[in-house]
């Protein structure tokens, strides 16, 4: 059993790294292991806090000149800063050189694979949705810092109001379909595009809340948004 999780950036290092949030979330998943022998986890990681700082500056420096796929570049760097950290982390259970083009990727030989930003044109959501068509895994965990994906921004936008399921469709119709450098939306659009075109199941969940990712993996009821 193959679970890949997308790994919000904004929870391992929202500013700097979250060290104790990455040191629970490895626990967790050791505990995960030790009780299933045939369970596999994939974990893309995203930019966070690192990729929108150095988005920024170098969108201050540049001005007029700021092009987007520079801009992509920089993020993509940070996830794979992000990444190699919790490949660290994961220690021996993690064999894996860290994977940076989700079409060529070697089969799992360790219990953990960590994998960053591939190219740019749209986020890590994107690399998790061709790594869980890859190993055939069901659904891709979505973690971040939102609970629930809402029918608006809740934050500018005072009627908005949380989803438990939605269609992809309904949900593409939130989004969009262009991807931006930085752009801050529960799911990517070019992933949610490809996602409906495979028939995968996305579940967003706020990942800072380790207890309710653990009713996830084990199939219980769960606080979150699922949509197919």
């Amino acid at each position: 059993m193959v679970t890949v999780i997308s790994l919000g950036g904004s929870i391992v290092a929202p500013d700097g790294v979250d060290v104790k949030f990455v040191g629970e979330f490895v626990s967790l998943i050791r505990s995960f292991i030790e009780a299933d022998s045939a369970r596999r986890f994939i974990f893309v990681v995203g930019g966070g806090g690192p990729a929108r700082q150095w988005q920024n500056a170098y969108r201050e420096i540049a001005g007029a000149n700021v092009k987007d796929e520079e801009a992509d570049w920089i993020g993509i760097m940070a996830t794979r800063l992000n990444a190699q950290l919790v490949k660290a982390a994961m220690g021996d259970l993690c064999s894996q050189e860290v994977v940076t083009n989700p079409t060529q990727v070697d089969p799992l030989t360790g219990r953990v694979l960590l994998a960053a930003g591939w190219k740019p044109g749209f986020s890590t959501d994107y690399d998790a949705v061709l790594l869980a068509e890859r190993f055939q895994a069901d659904a891709v965990i979505n973690l971040s810092n939102i609970e629930k994906v809402y029918t608006a921004d809740p934050r500018t936008n005072p009627d908005a109001k949380p989803i438990d399921k939605i269609s992809w469709s309904d949900f593409r119709s939130i989004v969009g379909d262009e991807w931006a450098p930085g752009k801050n939306v529960p799911f990517d659009p070019v992933a949610s595009r490809h996602a409906a075109k495979i028939g995968l199941k996305v579940i967003c969940a706020a990942g800072k809340n380790l207890e309710n990712l653990k009713k996830i993996l084990s199939g219980e009821d769960y606080i979150g948004t699922t949509i197919f």
